[in-house]
């Protein structure tokens, strides 16, 4: 099993790190904890699996590429 973390914007300059690739994860709130070693996610962090949005609790499958985004704001 290999799924790919890619981290964007802000929260890519705050872990230090742009992409990581996890033997395995079983949810989305999963691979954020093993992809930054145990940090907590930032309140209102938006998560994708595979471009889709996607919940934290969501289940990640073999293959899939999960993303995460700061908030985004502007008007």
């Amino acid at each position: 099993m290999t799924i790919t973390v890619k981290f964007f914007a802000s929260l890519r300059e705050q872990l230090g790190k742009e992409e990581v690739e996890l033997a395995a994860a079983s949810t989305v709130l999963d691979a954020w904890r093993l992809a930054t070693l145990q940090q907590e996610m930032p309140a209102n962090t938006l998560c994708a699996i595979n471009m889709d949005y996607a919940s934290p609790e969501q289940t990640v499958s073999d293959g899939d590429e999960v993303a995460f985004f700061p908030p985004v704001t502007g008007g």
